[in-house]
Formats: structure tokens, sequence, C-alpha cells
């Protein structure tokens, strides 16, 4: 079973808007000032690589139980070798896919990256991209496509390397990890902007709600919930730093330019905080998982329950 995002807006408190005489309004129709074209990409890039996916996976020719085979080389894999409707595991390893041992011992550092823009089978895929695009486009409208899309790729990455810390007998792939990234940033935006929302305690519940859900559903096979569970850490902190609002009274200042106007600081000290604090977290959660990684290392060592955060089989779809 894979992780879905519910279909409901996390963020269900009201913000209050300075350019309207301090009015609030609700967190559902926020101020939207870029529109969305890095998603979209996103989408359309992933459904482009299944299709090639499935040019090279070529069933018919390698196998004589493939399923829709009226659909030639692009037919899929039988049930019993994929239930998700989708090519085989083997050509999934020779097309990107996350291998502990192939990124360790053959260097194939490109893996990290490329294994977020495969998928599973079609379910899998369009499971992933109707989350991505329902949570990835308001966030891209709201904070542009520079900081969400270096949020989705950073926390990918960040998923990549967790998982490979503690899976490394199985292969994985999918664009969970970033998508549990964009989550994390929005629990992380609501946090360190906490003074802008209204009925902070009900955005906050609902969002922690989702989220763990997500990654109770991740325990279920097979799933790579270590991939959830790295995105989301990235993501969250990358939040912080990328998705803080400057408070209202700095933005009327700037606006009004009154003489004998007090200027406010555009950040409060809490904010300030929470940056540098998340700013050196994620610099060293990021480099030691990068040192432990090359090295060989194996994280279920230090950590004897941690296998029972996700579910372990020959394949991880996330």
């Amino acid at each position: 079973m894979l992780s879905t995002a519910a279909e409901e807006d996390p963020e269900g408190g009201r913000r209050r808007d300075p350019n309207n005489g301090g009015e609030t309004t609700t967190a559902t129709t926020p101020d939207l000032r870029w529109r969305s074209w890095i998603i979209p990409i996103v989408v359309i890039a992933n459904v482009v690589v299944f299709i090639v996916v499935m040019y090279f996976n070529d069933c018919p020719h390698k196998s004589h139980h493939c399923l829709a085979k009226f659909l030639g080389r692009f037919s899929f894999e039988s049930f019993k070798s994929n239930p998700l409707l989708g090519p085989s595991s083997s050509t999934l390893e020779k097309m990107g896919a996350l291998a502990w041992g192939k990124i360790v011992h053959k260097r194939q550092v490109w893996r990290l990256f490329t294994c977020m823009w495969l998928h599973a089978g079609v379910i899998h895929l369009l499971a992933n991209m109707c989350c991505v695009a329902f949570i990835g486009v308001r966030l891209e409208q709201q904070f542009g496509f520079v900081r969400v899309g270096t949020i989705y790729l950073v926390s990918g990455f960040c998923g990549s390397i967790l998982s490979c810390l503690f899976l490394q007998n199985a292969i994985s792939v999918g664009a969970s990890s970033a998508l549990f990234g964009l989550l994390g940033a929005m629990l992380s935006e609501l946090l360190i902007n906490w003074t802008t929302y209204d009925n902070k305690g009900v955005a906050l519940v609902m969002l922690l709600v989702i989220v763990g859900v997500n990654l109770g559903l991740g325990t279920l096979p097979p799933v790579d919930n270590f991939a959830h569970i790295g995105g989301f850490l990235g993501g969250f902190l990358l939040g912080f730093l990328l998705l803080i609002h400057p408070q209202f009274e700095w933005e009327e200042n700037r606006v009004s330019l009154m003489p004998g106007t007090i200027v406010k600081p555009k950040y409060n000290t809490c904010q300030l905080v929470l940056c540098i604090i998340a700013s050196i977290v994620f610099v060293a959660g990021f480099t030691s998982g990068l040192v432990i990684l090359f090295r060989g290392d194996n994280l279920n060592r230090y950590c004897k329950w941690c296998h029972k955060l996700s579910y372990s089989s020959k394949s991880q779809w996330t």
C-alpha cells in the first residue's frame, strides 16, 4: 500500500493580512504571488520517465507472463512480479533505482537522485503525482519555484540517504521522499510563522494527523518508510530556512514610510533562532549521513528496533 496525503488543507488556520487593515483571511485562499510551473513540470517529467522505463522494459520480449499485451512493449509485468502495473525490478535497477551496493561499492552516486523520478507502476505513479500536485502547487504559488523546487529536490535526496543507511538489501524507487519533504516544509512554515496565523491549534493538529497517518501507512508492505522519514526531516528543516515570512509590522512600515515611523526588525528573535538551529542541524545531519553512507555502515547495528519503521522486502516503493 502506498502512502498518500489526505485531501484537506493542513493549514486550516486564518492568516492576518497587513494590506487589508489587519483583517484575517483564510489560509485556503493565501496571497498567491507566483504562477505554479515547476510542480507541473515535475509531474510531466515523472510521467515521461515512466513511459521511457516501460519502453525499455519490453515485457513481451522478456517474459511470457505479461498484462495488457495489446500495449506491445509497453505491457505490464504479471501481478506476481509487480502488482502495481509496471516494469520489473531488474529494469528499475538498471534505470537508476536506489541500490545501496551500487552506490557504495560502485560509486553510482547519481542513484540517490534518479530513484525519485522512477515509479514501480501506474498505480504508484498516479498516487504520488496526485499528492505532489495537490500539495506542491499551493506551496509554489505562495513561495515561488526556487524555494519549493529546492525543498522538493533536496528533501528527496535526504530521503534517499536515510533509506540507504537502513535498507541495504533492497532497491527503492518513488517520489514520496520529496512529497514528504513538502509536508515537512508545510509544518515548519506553520511553526516559524506562528504569530501570523489564527486557529493555530487546528492547523497544527490537522497537519500532524496527515503526516502521522502517512507515516503509519509507510510501515505496510512494500513501502520504504525510511525514505519518507528522511524526506520529511529534510523538508522540515529546510522549511525553517526557506519559507519564513517577515513580520507584518515590518511590511507595514516598509509600505508606509511615514516620518518618525519606528522601524521593526524584519524577523523576530524566535524566527532567527529557529533558522540558526535548523541550519546547524541540517548541515550536520546531511554531512554525517553522507559520511556514514560511503563508509558502508548500517545504522541497524545501532538501532535494534528501527527496522520496524519500514517493511523489508526485495523491492521498495516510496
